[in-house]
């Protein structure tokens, strides 16, 4: 999740370019014992690069709130105290005046009709600065931006407008209250750049512009918006032109001849990574050997052409792309285009080199150059076809493309995408922080700043990574994610910001995983994986759930699960619980109309067919970029975004699919009642209850207990309980399918149920009552080796026990059992879910997932026979898991690998059990073990290549039970 902005409008002062130079930033601290030794793709924390110092949000008065509820189905409300989110009441409108054809006029008479509750006087609605007026299917899309002292706002001030027949259907905003003009500035332009440069520690190149910012609590503030790129970080920092202070900071990475030809990989080069040549030809036209013809959907003209002239290179109106090999932070422009091609014939040798030398860096000297030449031919092929296929769903230059040129068409231009191949690929790879290695990102920088995405080669790396020797710059479905966080940066919260928040940072990932896979699927490009819908299947070496926690379309997420991986607020992860979402969303429009053929698939994605012809799964696309557009705050909950989905398919389709779409959504937990407090709320309220369906009533009958739907208890947000001190009822409305459901109750442990709802039906969850006789909430207690061994007995997985610091073989606990007789026990719970940092914990690090528990075994000790308990010489051994109990495998572990199992024992009666550990998943692990390249700077082995992490373990639940 990253976010941007952008520069549109008029200015105060002219747009500055300019390069700084600034004393290095210190050194960052050390990573915590047990921390992963580099950022791979997927394991990575939501940022904290973004900052807002302004006050907090103003409240809407109780005019406005009454005045909008009287006239809307739905309202939000944005920071500066108007609405932020809201579904008029259509026929209020229609009786208020008949209906206009101009949507901007109907948009104008909207705002005015409501200035109760906006605070907005007639003229400043007629001041109103027209953004976007663009037909969106059946309806229409307007965006108008908010002036403050007869300037345009430079950030926010946004209304946006979904109408229909007439009328407003859907509206969001960035609105302000109307206020008195900001004062003039007293910063220079100069000035401004230092100060944002010193904040955000970067020292390459900047870009000021001059203009107002609202403000929660009173006038406006002028300030300069300040773009800086470089050493492999990027920020828009928006300076109060008074004071000179950071009024604001967005972080804006994203951490994937006549007749010329490009040789390319659709989708990745051979699965098995052979190096058999795979690719195909594609040209401007159709000729022998050509699989098909590419050219930009923008004009029509050759990939490599530039104002009418072949550049012969990797460089043309829509990308560019070049070779970074000694850049590791790839945060400035390569310069190093493919070897130029008269012919433009960019069909270059590749040999599989990195693959087949078993990444040793000595290939970056010999004559083939590790196939730099095909890497960025390939690159840049990839870049273009992202862009041509967005361009026929919207993303043009009107609303804020990547191009050099844009013509009169709209935007600022300036702006293609740059792709840096091989980025670091010969300065990296190397301990202690193996930069530039297993990971992939994407700058998105307002509109007319030039994007910067960075390609990366893979190798294994102990205790982070295990992976194969392959070159990210040939899987499609990487690339086309990294782009596509350019694409729904700039389509989300118009010109002047992208997304914000963790909820959004989260739903940021998500499209790009959704618009890469999407890409691939319409074209008929296959990528590796065991379904079409797994992402980084090549680069990961892993064909069942690629860079992800899960494939797409087998995901048990819902809306209940955020935060439920291992770093928290973590966006890749959650982002899996939107993925899911919208897969089901899509699917329920292909059931609905169809896939269609092949030819109707690629025509449909070449823009050759209107999208009301086309199957489900290019109506849902189309939708989902639509929603986008129809958000004028980048700040969303998954809530927000829901609604703007519904939104669209009433304005561009006529609400068709509503029905479909709100069941899906229900089955995810965004139903009828779900709720979030803002973007970065890490416990929204699910809801399983659709409008459109017949609800299943649900009643949880296990007293003292929790009902989770979906398969997580660990930071996972309840349906109901049986506690009568929450305010939870014992009942759930759960819309028809098909659910995994965790019942967790004190001194009972939990039990993981799946069943069908059906329609309509009311009825009992209710599990055995089988105590857990290893829970503390009844009295057993915990002894022996470690930090937090009570966490280990508390009946949640959202906690755990840790041996620190030295071997884990041998280490374990002892559990005095409840009770005051020897307990019958024939069965144990364990679960090795690791969670996320706490603050004054014994163990309050990062925690990595190697250092989780793979085998154990149970040893038992019966005081009853006179034996002393408390001497571990004294348990008997009764039972040893199989060696992969928690079956992590390449690349790394994964919450399902480390979630809580279920494991039967010989029957054995005891006062004490002992969990003790025999290898956690770094020293356990085939997979990890032994030197996995060639790369002579680095040990990969994952016991002796990192040493900490092999001398750590983590448990996170006990649990013993008779059956």
């Amino acid at each position: 999740m990253r976010r941007r902005a952008v520069w549109r409008g008029a200015a105060l002062a002219a747009v500055g370019t300019l390069s700084i130079g600034l004393v290095a930033p210190a050194a960052e601290a050390a990573p915590a014992a047990g921390a992963p030794s580099s950022s791979v793709q997927g394991d990575i924390a939501d940022h904290g690069g973004d900052v807002d110092n302004r006050p907090a949000a103003a409240e809407p008065s109780r005019e406005q709130v009454a005045t909008a509820a009287q006239g809307s189905t739905t309202v939000r409300w944005n920071k500066y105290g108007t609405p932020g989110t809201l579904v008029p009441k259509i026929e209020l409108q229609q009786q208020k005046r008949k209906v206009a054809a101009d949507p901007v006029a109907i948009a104008r008479a909207y705002l005015a009709d409501n200035q109760a509750a906006f605070k907005v006087s007639a003229q400043t609605v007629g001041d109103m600065e027209v953004l976007v007026n663009r037909p969106m299917g059946q309806g229409h899309y307007v965006m108008l931006r908010q002036k403050f002292g007869g300037v345009p706002a430079l950030l926010d001030g946004l209304a946006v407008f979904g109408i229909r027949d007439g009328a407003v259907a859907y509206f969001s905003s960035t609105l302000s209250p109307d206020r008195a003009a900001p004062e003039a500035a007293t910063l220079s332009q100069q000035d401004a750049v230092q100060a944002a440069a010193r904040d955000a520690r970067i020292s390459e190149v900047a870009q000021a512009k001059l203009g107002p910012v609202p403000m929660p609590d009173g006038a406006p503030r002028l300030a300069y918006q300040v773009v800086l790129q470089g050493e492999g970080k990027g920020f828009t920092t928006y300076i109060d032109a008074r004071t000179g202070k950071v009024l604001l900071r967005e972080d804006i990475v994203d951490h994937d001849s006549d007749n010329p030809e490009w040789a390319a990989f659709p989708a990745n080069p051979p699965a098995d990574y052979s190096t058999k040549d795979t690719r195909v030809k594609w040209c401007l036209t159709a000729g022998p050997g050509c699989e098909r013809t590419v050219s930009t959907a923008d004009r029509g003209v050759a990939w490599d052409d530039v104002n009418g002239t072949p550049s012969l290179t990797s460089s043309g109106n829509s990308a560019k792309a070049t070779e970074k090999w000694d850049d590791l932070n790839g945060g400035t422009f390569g310069t190093r285009t493919s070897t130029a091609s008269p012919e433009r014939k960019y069909t270059y040798p590749w040999t599989n080199q990195w693959h087949d030398s078993g990444c040793d860096p000595a290939v970056f000297g010999t004559p083939q150059q590790n196939d730099i030449d095909a890497a960025i031919a390939n690159l840049f092929a990839m870049h273009n076809r992202m862009h041509d296929w967005s361009y026929h769903l919207g993303f043009t230059e009107e609303t804020w493309n990547l191009q050099a040129s844009n013509g009169d068409r709209g935007g600022l231009g300036g702006d293609q995408e740059r792709g840096q191949a091989q980025s670091g690929g010969r300065a990296g790879g190397a301990p202690p922080d193996f930069l530039s290695r297993n990971n992939a990102n994407q700058s998105s920088p307002p509109d007319g700043v030039a994007p910067v995405s960075n390609m990366y080669l893979w190798q294994a790396v102990p205790a982070a990574f295990y992976g194969p020797c392959v070159d990210g710059d040939y899987d499609m479905s990487v690339i086309g994610h990294e782009y596509s966080h350019a694409i729904s940066g700039r389509l989300i919260a118009g010109p002047n910001s992208g997304w914000s928040g963790s909820q959004a940072g989260a739903m940021n990932e998500s499209h790009s995983d959704l618009f890469s896979m999407e890409y691939l699927y319409e074209y008929g490009f296959r990528p590796r994986g065991d379904t079409p819908y797994v992402v980084g299947g090549y680069v990961t070496g892993d064909k069942t759930a690629g860079i992800r926690n899960y494939d797409m379309s087998k995901s048990p997420l819902n809306y209940s699960n955020v935060t439920y991986d291992l770093v928290g607020s973590q966006v890749h992860a959650d982002g899996e619980i939107w993925s899911a979402t919208s897969f089901d969303v899509r699917q329920a429009m292909i059931d609905k109309y169809g896939l269609g053929t092949p030819e109707l698939q690629r025509k449909c994605a070449d823009g050759q067919v209107p999208v009301e012809q086309c199957p489900g799964n290019r109506r849902w696309v189309q939708q989902a970029f639509d929603a986008l557009l129809l958000s004028a705050s980048g700040a969303v909950s998954y809530v927000d975004m829901r609604d703007a989905t519904l939104a669209a398919n009433q304005i561009r389709y006529g609400g068709a699919d509503l029905p479909v779409l709100w069941n899906a959504f229900a089955q995810h937990g965004l139903g009828r009642d779900a709720a979030s407090n803002g973007s970065n709320d890490q416990h929204p309220k699910p809801s399983f209850a659709s409008a459109f369906s017949k609800n299943a009533t649900l009643k949880l009958t296990t007293p003292n207990a929790r009902l989770y739907v979906g398969d997580y208890e660990a930071r996972s947000v309840p349906v109901a309980d049986t506690d009568p001190a929450t305010p939870l009822p014992d009942t759930a409305e759960i819309t028809p399918g098909e659910y995994s459901f965790v019942v967790a109750a004190n001194g009972f442990g939990s039990t993981r149920l799946h069943r069908k709802v059906r329609a309509g039906e009311q009825s009992q969850i209710r599990t055995l009552p089988v105590p857990n006789v290893a829970a503390s909430a009844s009295g057993a207690t915990a002894v022996g080796d470690g930090v937090n061994l009570e966490k280990l007995i508390d009946e949640t997985e959202g906690t755990d026990w840790a041996s620190l610091g030295s071997p884990v073989a041998g280490k374990g606990v002892r559990v005095d059992l409840a009770g005051d007789r020897p307990q019958l026990v024939t069965r144990v719970q364990v679960s090795a879910l690791v969670r996320p940092p706490v603050a004054g914990d014994a163990d309050p690090g990062t925690q990595n997932r190697f250092t989780a528990l793979r085998q154990f075994e149970v040893l038992s000790c019966n005081s009853v026979f006179g034996k002393d308990c408390a001497n571990p010489a004294n348990y008997r051994h009764v039972y040893t898991s199989p060696a992969n109990a928690f079956p992590a495998n390449r690349p790394r572990p994964t919450a399902p690998d480390l979630s809580e199992r279920s494991f039967r024992i010989p029957p054995t009666f005891a006062t004490h059990l002992m969990v003790r550990v025999l290898t956690n998943q770094c020293t356990g692990a085939p997979e990890y073990a032994g030197q996995q390249h060639n790369d002579p700077r680095s040990n990969s082995d994952c016991t002796t290549g990192n040493p900490t992490v092999a001398q750590t373990v983590r448990i996170a639940e006990f649990q013993a039970f008779l059956i």
